[in-house]
C-alpha cells in the first residue's frame, strides 16, 4: 500500500528514489495555471517516476535510461487495453448532450471572477466566492453591484458583463458550464477554472443550428475513446500506486500531466 506524506516540505521519494528538489521547483513552473502548483508538480512527478519504474521492470528501458513520450505509449500499449467506441456509443452520445453538437449558439453573460493568484490560500479564495453565490442568489438583483465591488475582472467595470460568448471564445471547463445547459439566470454552483472561481449569470440564450450525427461522428468517437483511454490510465496509476512507498505527493485521484 503506498505511504503518502502530505507535507511540502518532506523530500519526494518513490519506492526509495529521491526525486530532487531544483526538478520540483522546475515543473512547478510547469504547472502555474493549477490552483496549487507545488502539489502539482509532486503530483506529476511521483506519477512520471511510478511509470518509469514499471517501464524498467518491463524493460522497456534501461534503469539509467530517460523516461520520454515514446517510452510512456510503449508501456501503455503493453499494459492497457481500451475498447475503441462503437457507432451505437456515438449515437448515444449524441442523443443525450444535444446542446454539444449545435453550430453557432450564442449566449449572452456576466461573471463575477475571484482570482487564483497565489497571494491568498486556495480554500480561503473558495470560501468567500461559495459565500459571494449564496449572497447573489438570495438576492439576485445584487449581481452588478457585486461584481463592481469583488469581481477580479475587467469586466467589473461594466458590472461584469462578457458580452455574447460563442463556443471555442473561452477556457473548455467555462464553455461546458455556460453552453452544456439550458439554465438562465445566476447559475447555481461556482465554475472552477484557470484563472480561479467564477459566479456566472445568463441573461439570454439564442440557440444555433443543429449539426447532422454524420458530420460528429468522427469527434464524438474521438472523444469518447479518449475518455475511456483517461480513465484505464488512472485506473492503472492507482494500482501502480498501490503497490509503491510515496512520501512527499498526495496522487488524490491520480489526476496529473500524464493521466489527462
Amino acid at each position: 500500500m503506498s505511504t503518502i506524506d502530505h507535507t511540502e516540505g518532506t523530500a519526494l521519494r518513490v519506492n526509495d528514489v529521491a526525486i530532487d528538489a531544483a526538478v520540483i521547483d522546475e515543473e512547478a513552473a510547469h504547472q502555474s495555471h493549477s490552483p496549487d502548483p507545488l502539489a502539482a508538480a509532486r503530483r506529476a512527478l511521483a506519477i512520471r517516476e511510478l511509470l518509469r519504474q514499471r517501464a524498467v521492470e518491463l524493460k522497456l528501458i534501461a534503469e539509467n535510461d530517460s523516461f520520454d513520450d515514446a517510452t510512456l505509449d510503449a508501456l501503455l500499449e503493453a499494459e492497457l487495453r481500451v475498447p475503441a467506441a462503437t457507432r451505437a456509443d456515438c449515437e448515444r452520445y449524441y442523443a443525450s448532450h444535444p446542446a454539444r453538437f449545435r453550430h453557432n449558439d450564442i449566449v449572452f453573460a456576466s461573471h463575477i471572477l475571484f482570482a487564483v493568484t497565489g497571494r491568498a490560500p486556495l480554500a480561503l479564495v473558495r470560501h468567500k466566492a461559495e459565500t459571494t453565490l449564496q449572497n447573489v442568489l438570495a438576492a439576485p438583483g445584487t449581481f452588478e453591484d457585486t461584481a463592481r465591488k469583488v469581481s477580479n475582472c475587467p469586466s467589473s467595470g461594466v458590472g461584469g458583463s462578457l458580452g455574447q460568448l460563442l463556443r471555442g471564445d473561452s477556457v473548455p471547463e467555462f464553455e461546458r458550464a455556460v453552453f452544456d445547459t439550458q439554465d438562465t439566470g445566476v447559475l447555481p454552483r461556482l465554475i472552477n477554472t484557470r484563472f480561479g472561481f467564477h459566479i456566472v449569470r445568463i441573461e439570454r440564450r439564442v440557440e444555433g443550428e443543429q449539426l447532422p450525427f454524420e458530420s460528429v461522428e468522427a469527434d464524438i468517437a474521438r472523444y469518447l475513446d479518449e475518455r475511456v483511454r483517461h480513465k484505464a490510465i488512472q485506473q492503472y496509476v492507482t494500482v501502480l500506486a498501490s503497490r509503491a512507498r510515496i512520501e512527499g505527493a498526495d496522487l488524490g485521484e491520480t489526476n496529473g500531466p500524464l493521466v489527462q
